[in-house]
């Protein structure tokens, strides 16, 4: 069975940080981070 992944506070900072600078999209963003767009926008 696989395991969910589990992030850590300092990475979920980073991502929340940059997608609050709006220099690059939310799917950009996710693309880098390898996050579902609507993970970082919740």
């Amino acid at each position: 069975m696989k395991r969910r992944k589990t992030y850590t506070l300092g990475f979920k900072t980073k991502v929340v940080l940059e997608a609050l600078q709006e220099r690059e999209t939310i799917q950009e963003i996710g693309k880098k981070y390898e996050l579902h767009p609507n993970q970082i926008s919740t």
